[in-house]
C-alpha cells in the first residue's frame, strides 16, 4: 500500500507498476484486518460503509452476517446506529468483526488479512475463515497469520522463520514434507485433518 517503498525491484498490480500509480488509486484496490483492527466514533452503519459510503441498508447487514458480527450488533442498544466511541465501547473482538465486516462489505481485488481473526473466539473463527475462503475465490490475498486454520486453502504458503522463508507450498505439499509448517501444525491440532 506504500506505507514504505521498497529499496529495490518492483511491485506490480496487473501490470501496472505501483510507482507509477497515485496512492489514492493503489490503495482503493486494497483493504486489509491487522491484528490491531481500528473503529472511528461514529455509528456501527458508518465504521461498516466506510469504504462504500453509498452501501445500502442490506449490502451493510449482508456483509455483517457474513463476517458473524450481526449477532453482537443486534445486542447494541440502537444496533446499527450505535455510535461507537460514545458510551459503547467494543471488544478487540467486536473491532476486528467490524473491520471483517467492512472488508466483505468492499471487496475489492487484493485483500491484506494480518492476523485477521486474533481477536475471535475459535467458533467464530471458524465462520469467518468460510466468509474469508468465498470473499478471497478470485482476489489476491494475502494472510499472514499464526493460527495456521486461517491458511489451510491457500494456493501457496510462505513458511517464515526468524525473517527468512523455509518452506513453500500449498498445506498438504507442507504437511507431507514433515518440516517445520507440519511440526508447528502439529503443535496447534495435534493431528492431520487435511
Amino acid at each position: 500500500m506504500r506505507f514504505y517503498d521498497i529499496d529495490a525491484g518492483d511491485i506490480k498490480l496487473d501490470g501496472t507498476s505501483i510507482y507509477r500509480m497515485r496512492r489514492v488509486d493503489l490503495r482503493a484496490q486494497i483493504s486489509m484486518v491487522l491484528q490491531d483492527s481500528w473503529v472511528f466514533t461514529g455509528t456501527v452503519r458508518e465504521n461498516i460503509a466506510f469504504g462504500k459510503p453509498g452501501a445500502t441498508e442490506e449490502e451493510i447487514k449482508n456483509a455483517a452476517r457474513r463476517a458473524h458480527a450481526d449477532g453482537f450488533i443486534s445486542r447494541l442498544p440502537n444496533q446499527y446506529d450505535t455510535v461507537i466511541g460514545e458510551s459503547i465501547s467494543l471488544s478487540q473482538g467486536q473491532t476486528q468483526l467490524i473491520c471483517i465486516a467492512r472488508v466483505m462489505l468492499y471487496a475489492p481485488p487484493v485483500l491484506i488479512l494480518d492476523e485477521a481473526t486474533s481477536s475471535v473466539d475459535t467458533r467464530t473463527e471458524q465462520f469467518v475463515i468460510k466468509a474469508f475462503d468465498d470473499l478471497m475465490r478470485g482476489r489476491t490475498s494475502f494472510v499472514i497469520a499464526h493460527r495456521l486454520s486461517t491458511v489451510r486453502s491457500a494456493d501457496s504458503i510462505l513458511v517464515m522463520q526468524k525473517g527468512q522463508i523455509v518452506e513453500q507450498g500449498t498445506h498438504q505439499n507442507l504437511l507431507d514434507k514433515r518440516g517445520f509448517y507440519y511440526t508447528m501444525y502439529m503443535s496447534q491440532f495435534g493431528k492431520i485433518d487435511a
